[in-house]
C-alpha cells in the first residue's frame, strides 16, 4: 500500500510537470493569462507530492520493508534510526527522488514571490524549472525506481520491477546488505544534502536568465531578483564542499581532505563558475557592463550541476564517491548536450541586444581587476574538466583508461590559485572605472609592508619552501588589506557618528552586508589557506610494523603500540582497535586508538583514524594490518599534518560571511538617508 502510495504520488508528480511546461508554453502563444496561472500552480503542487513520496519511502527504509529492492540495498535491521532515514539518499534512486523533492521545494518557493513586475519572466521560469524537474523525475520513474519490488521468477532468479512479471511471486528477505560504511559517518548525513541544495538552488538563477533572453529583457532585473537566490546557492555548495573535505578526511583513511577525486571535482567545477559569477554579476549592477560574460556563465555553472549529477550517479568514472554502473549515462549526456545547445543558441539570438555602451577604461579599474580574477576562475574549470574528461577520452579512443593524479591538478592550478589571493588583495583597494599605478600604489603599500613580516619571521624561523613563503605571504597580504579596509570604514563610522567601535563594527555589515560580508569570506579563505599551505607542502608520514611496546618516530612525535583487541559488536561489526600512546617532544600527550571495522552485512571495512588535533598540527594514526599480538604486532601508517585545523576554522568563518552577505538587508528610512546626506564621510564608510 506504501509503496502503491509513493510510486503514484511520483508518476503524478511527473505527469504534473508535463503539463506544466505544456500550459506555460499554450498561455504564452495565446496570451492566455490563466493558462499560465494554471503552470504556476503546477508547479506549486509538484513539491507535495513529492513530499508524500519521499515520506513513503522513508516509512519503507525504517519499518524494514525488505522486498521492496532499494530498502535491501541500503538499510538493514542493525542500523539505527537516524541511518535509516538518511539512507533515503544513500543509494542511486533514492538519491535521484532526493534531488527531485528539493528541486520542487525551490521550484514551489519561486512560484510564491510576487510577479506583478516581472510577469513575462513567469511562464519561462516555470517552463526550465519544470523541465529540469521532469528529467530527473522521469529517471526516478522509469531507470531507477525507489519503489521497484522484488519477485522471484519461477527459475529461482529474484529480479526487482514494480509490477508483477508474469508467474513471479514476491520475494520477502529478513534483512538488507545495509549502508555503504563510508556513508555511516555523521559527515556524510549532511553532506549530500548541501551539495543538492546547492545544485537545486542554482537552477533558480539560469531559469530567470533564460527567461529574460527569450523576453528580451537586456537590463540586469533578473540579476537582482536572484541576487539571494545565486547567494544561498553558493552557500550551500561551499558548505557541502567544505563537510565533503572532513569527511575525507576523517573517513578514507588516506591522511588527506581533497584527492582531487572525479566526482570531488565534479561538485568543484560549478562552484568555481558560481562564484565567477557572484563576482561579475557586481560589474553589471554597478557599471551595466559583461551582460554576454554573465549569462555565459551561469549557462555553465547550470550545464557543470547537471554534469556533475551525471558523474556522481552514471559510474562512468571510478571514484569512492560514485554509484555503480547505470543506464542513466547515455539520458544525463543527451540532456546536458541539448540544455548546452539550446542555451547557447538563445544567447547568440541575443547577442546584439546585450552589447553595453560602456567599455573598460582602465586595467587596473575594479572591474578589470574583476574580470581577471573570472578568467583565473575559468582557467581552473578547463584544468578540471580537462583532468576529468581526459580519461574517457583515452579509453574512447586507446581502450585504455589512463589515469589522471593529483599531481597534475596541483601543479596546474597552483599558480592560478596564487593569482586568487593575489586579487583579492588588490581588488577591494581599485577604484570603479579608472585607477592608476600610483593610486593604487598609494592604496596598497601599508598593507604590503605590514604583510612582508610574515614571511620574514616563517624565514627566520627556518622555513626555506620559497612556495610556502609566497603562499605565507599572500594570505597575509589579503589579511592586512582586509582588515586595513573594514578598519578605517569602522573608524570613519565611529568618528562621525559619535559610535563605540565595537556599535560601529556591528553597524557597518548591517548596512551593507553584501560588502562585508565578502570581506569576512576573504577572511575566511586566508585561514583556509593557511591549512592548505600547511598540509599539502610540509605534511609528513612514515609507516611501520610493531610489536607490543615498540616505537615509531615522525617529527616531534613517539608513538608507542600499547594493545590490541579485535571483538565483534552488536551492530554486526568486526572490530579491531589499537591503542597507542603518544609523546611530543618526549612528554606524553595522550592515547589514540585508531580502529578498522568490517561489516559483515555488506562485507566492507572502514578505517578510524587516531587523531591528535591542536592549531598546530594533526597528528592522524591509521592502523593497516594486524596479527595476534604474540605474532607480529600491528602495521600503522602515521601523518603529521601542520595548520590543517585552520582549513576547518577558516571553512567556518568562510560560511559565516557568506551567511553574512546573504542575510536581508533592512530597509533605511528616510531619516536615516538624510542623515546619511549629511555626513559624505560616513556615508563612505558604510
Amino acid at each position: 500500500m506504501i509503496t502503491d502510495l509513493g510510486y503514484g504520488a511520483l508518476a503524478i508528480t511527473f505527469f504534473l510537470t508535463i503539463y506544466g511546461v505544456l500550459a506555460a508554453i499554450w498561455g504564452v502563444r495565446t496570451r492566455r493569462p490563466d493558462w499560465i496561472d494554471s503552470a504556476r500552480n503546477a508547479m506549486l503542487l509538484t513539491f507535495p507530492l513529492l513530499t508524500l513520496s519521499c515520506l513513503s519511502l522513508i516509512y519503507l527504509l525504517v519499518n524494514g520493508h525488505y522486498e521492496v529492492e532499494y530498502v535491501a540495498s541500503v538499510t538493514s535491521t542493525r542500523m539505527p534510526l537516524y541511518l535509516r532515514i538518511t539512507a533515503l539518499w544513500g543509494g542511486q534512486a533514492g538519491s535521484l527522488l532526493f534531488w527531485s523533492w528539493l528541486m520542487s521545494a525551490f521550484a514551489s518557493a519561486v512560484t510564491l514571490r510576487n510577479w506583478q513586475r516581472d510577469r513575462e519572466f513567469l511562464p519561462w521560469v516555470v517552463v526550465v524549472s519544470l523541465v529540469t524537474l521532469g528529467f530527473f523525475l522521469g529517471l526516478t520513474l522509469f531507470v531507477e525506481n525507489p519503489f521497484d519490488r522484488l519477485w522471484l521468477l519461477p527459475g529461482g532468479l529474484a529480479i526487482k520491477s514494480f509490477f508483477a512479471p508474469e508467474g513471479a511471486i514476491p520475494y520477502f528477505q529478513s534483512d538488507g546488505k545495509g549502508l555503504n560504511p563510508l556513508l555511516r559517518h555523521p559527515g556524510m548525513i549532511i553532506h549530500p544534502p548541501m551539495l543538492y541544495l546547492g545544485f537545486v538552488s542554482f537552477v533558480i538563477p539560469f531559469a530567470f536568465a533564460i527567461a529574460a533572453l527569450i523576453t528580451n529583457r537586456t537590463d540586469d532585473r533578473w540579476i537582482q531578483i536572484t541576487r539571494r537566490w545565486s547567494l544561498v546557492a553558493w552557500l550551500f555548495l561551499s558548505l557541502g564542499l567544505i563537510l565533503g573535505g572532513r569527511w575525507a578526511y576523517d573517513v578514507l583513511g588516506w591522511g588527506g581532505y581533497w584527492g582531487w577525486d572525479p566526482v570531488e571535482i565534479a561538485a568543484f567545477m560549478p562552484w568555481l563558475t558560481g562564484t565567477a559569477f557572484l563576482h561579475s554579476v557586481m560589474i553589471q549592477e554597478k557599471r551595466g557592463m559583461l551582460k554576454h560574460w554573465n549569462m555565459i556563465l551561469i549557462i555553465l555553472t547550470y550545464n557543470l550541476v547537471i554534469f556533475g549529477t551525471f558523474l556522481t550517479r552514471s559510474g562512468v568514472l571510478s571514484s569512492v564517491h560514485a554509484f555503480a554502473q547505470s543506464a542513466i549515462g547515455p539520458l544525463f549526456f543527451i540532456y546536458i548536450g541539448a540544455s548546452f545547445v539550446i542555451s547557447l543558441s538563445l544567447l547568440l539570438q541575443r547577442w546584439q541586444d546585450l552589447k553595453s555602451d560602456l567599455h573598460m577604461t582602465s586595467l587596473l579599474s575594479r572591474e578589470a581587476l574583476f574580470l581577471l580574477n573570472n578568467l583565473l576562475f575559468l582557467g581552473i574549470l578547463v584544468i578540471c574538466f580537462w583532468g576529468v574528461i581526459f580519461p574517457l577520452i583515452s579509453e574512447i579512443i586507446t581502450g585504455q583508461k589512463v589515469t589522471v593524479g593529483p599531481p597534475f591538478y596541483e601543479r596546474a592550478t597552483a599558480p592560478l590559485f596564487a593569482g586568487l589571493l593575489l586579487l583579492m588583495g588588490i581588488a577591494p583597494l581599485a577604484a570603479w572605472r579608472h585607477s592608476t599605478v600610483q593610486t593604487l600604489g598609494k592604496a596598497v603599500w601599508k598593507p604590503t609592508v605590514v604583510s612582508l613580516f610574515v614571511p620574514l619571521i616563517g624565514f627566520l624561523g627556518g622555513i626555506r619552501n620559497w612556495a610556502a613563503l609566497l603562499g605565507f605571504w599572500l594570505a597575509a597580504f589579503v589579511a592586512c588589506v582586509t582588515l586595513y579596509e573594514y578598519g578605517r570604514a569602522v573608524i570613519a563610522r565611529s568618528r562621525s557618528r559619535g559610535e563605540s567601535l565595537p556599535t560601529a563594527f556591528w553597524n557597518l555589515a548591517g548596512r551593507n552586508r553584501r560588502r562585508y560580508g565578502g570581506y569576512i569570506i576573504h577572511l575566511g579563505v586566508v585561514l583556509m589557506a593557511i591549512g592548505i599551505i600547511g598540509i599539502e607542502l610540509f605534511q609528513k608520514e612514515t609507516q611501520g610494523t610493531l610489536a607490543q611496546g615498540e616505537e615509531l618516530s615522525l617529527g616531534p612525535y613517539t608513538m608507542r603500540f600499547e594493545s590490541l583487541a579485535v571483538f565483534d559488536t552488536a551492530d554486526g561489526r568486526n572490530v579491531a582497535r589499537a591503542v597507542v600512546s603518544i609523546y611530543k617532544n618526549g612528554r606524553f600527550v595522550g592515547e589514540l586508538y585508531p580502529r578498522r571495522d568490517y561489516y559483515y552485512e555488506s562485507q566492507q571495512p572502514m578505517t578510524i583514524p587516531g587523531l591528535r588535533s591542536t592549531m598546530e598540527d594533526d597528528f592522524y594514526v591509521l592502523l593497516v594490518d594486524w596479527q595476534p599480538i604474540s605474532s607480529a604486532g600491528a602495521t600503522f601508517k602515521v601523518y603529521q599534518n601542520p595548520l590543517v585545523n585552520w582549513l576547518w576554522l577558516g571553512g567556518f568563518v568562510f560560511i559565516i560571511g557568506t551567511l553574512v552577505a546573504t542575510w536581508p538587508e533592512s530597509e533605511k528610512s528616510p531619516a536615516t538617508v538624510r542623515a546619511r546626506r549629511r555626513t559624505p564621510l560616513a556615508a563612505k564608510a558604510s
